[in-house]
């Protein structure tokens, strides 16, 4: 647009440029016609003296006039005013002035034309002086209206005037289609980053779950492996003094000691708990689902309080844990719905409490909900999975979790509790108050 504007201005300032120029050329037209009439002029003052009128000598001229075109003007040296060839005077002083200055053109105003007669449009005036033919000296004024040549003018600035338009128009709709185009494929790359963004968040959300899933496998197997492996050791040690003296019984009995209590190390072991801060665990479990909570048209919002204690934990299955109570709260609310996530804490345990808007649970469900495959969501929407592992994952942390209906509001209200880690806790206390002495 702004290269349009500096065409228009460049093009109006070039016919601007011409019109000056046109108007010179016809001024010259003029001086042309006054220098040919002074030949005719001079010959009739050579035979004139000072007491012939000035219509005995201009008279016959008028012939060369144009009515409302050309009109012929005479200046005689010590007398005011102009001669028309009708022997009338008329004062024109932007024609004098000139005459007095010796000037060769001179341009007329609208007024000015329009005075003697002529259209109410610039005119130019053509200055010849015969003087240097006869003694006397008179001037001969042509003084011709340029309406013509100022319509021409004006006729070019509407076509200069059409041709920016329609030249801006093309390029507004070009332009237009462009950006339009533009944003598109604008809109068509953010589209596609958002769901390659969702895309990878819902592989993150496999991943963990998957991780959750076989971490609380691994949990249930190592309980329900250690109650018989107790058995098989116990039944062991009590075949050692009936072996005593069968080197070869006595050497399988120690191999099925050695081996149960091997197998007993690796049930028992558990894996190392990090020491993490409570709000790390509920942000990334926020980050997580919050691509799922916008398609499905639901407000997440989180609340965590300052100065929590840390808590023993493996990241990603607490993470998980609260991913599952966070979507389960997510597909229990209507499109426009609220899901609210608040972290609270004391010194010995954390709180992760999560509450929506939705339909809400009977109560005689809810202590149901932590029942592996069980589910109240419709066929195919659930597996019955999700709160069993979270429960699983939950009882490995030493935590609880609680679901019930809310008792203010519809909805429900899932909460993880899990204990602080109340030494790391005490001893910062410590090193800070120590600190400060």
């Amino acid at each position: 647009m702004l290269a349009v504007c500096a065409v228009a201005a460049i093009a109006y300032w070039d016919a601007r440029r011409e019109s000056s120029s046109a108007l010179e050329d016809f001024a010259s037209a003029q001086v042309a016609l006054a220098n040919g009439l002074a030949d005719p002029v001079a010959t009739r003052l050579a035979g004139a003296d000072d007491s012939t009128p000035a219509a005995a000598i201009v008279g016959g001229l008028h012939r060369i006039e144009k009515p409302g075109h050309v009109e012929l003007l005479f200046a005689r040296s010590g007398r005011d005013g102009l001669v028309r060839t009708d022997g009338s005077s008329v004062r024109l002083p932007a024609i004098e002035s000139a005459i007095a200055r010796g000037d060769s053109w001179v341009r007329l105003t609208r007024e000015e034309a329009a005075a003697l007669g002529l259209p109410a449009r610039t005119a130019m005036v053509g200055l010849a002086s015969v003087a240097d033919r006869v003694p006397k000296r008179w001037t001969i004024a042509v003084v011709a209206t340029a309406q013509e040549e100022r319509d021409r003018e004006l006729r070019a600035q509407w076509r200069l005037v059409l041709a920016v338009a329609v030249s801006a128009g093309l390029v507004l709709a070009f332009g237009g289609l462009a950006l339009r185009k533009q944003r598109t494929q604008l809109e068509l790359a953010r589209e596609l980053a958002v769901a390659e963004a969702a895309r990878a968040h819902d592989e993150r959300l496999v991943r963990a779950d998957k991780l959750a899933t076989l971490g609380a496998l691994a949990t249930g197997i190592a309980h329900e492996v250690s109650t018989p492996l107790g058995v098989i050791l116990g039944r062991a040690e009590q075949l050692r003094p009936r072996v005593a003296g069968d080197e070869r019984s006595h050497r399988a009995v120690d191999a099925i000691v050695e081996q149960g209590e091997r197998i007993e190390r690796v049930v028992r072991e558990s894996p190392a708990f990090d020491h993490v801060e409570p709000s790390a665990i509920a942000r990334a479990s926020v980050d997580l689902v919050a691509h799922r909570f916008a398609e499905a048209g639901v407000e997440l919002s989180s609340d965590v309080a300052r100065a929590l204690p840390p808590i023993a934990c493996e990241p990603r299955l607490l993470e998980q844990a609260l991913v599952n109570l966070l979507l389960n709260a997510c597909d229990a609310c209507e499109r426009g719905g609220h899901v609210a996530l608040s972290v609270r804490g004391e010194l010995e345990r954390v709180a992760f409490v999560v509450t929506d808007d939705g339909a809400g649970i009977p109560s005689d469900l809810a202590a149901r909900v932590g029942e592996p495959f069980f589910t109240t969501k419709a066929n195919g929407k659930g597996t019955g999975l999700g709160l069993a592992i979270a429960n699983e994952i939950i009882k490995h942390h030493r935590g609880s979790l609680a679901i019930e209906a809310r008792r203010r509001a519809s909805g429900t209200r899932a909460c993880i509790e899990i204990p602080a880690s109340v030494r790391e806790h005490e001893q910062a206390a410590v090193l800070n108050v120590a600190r400060r002495r």
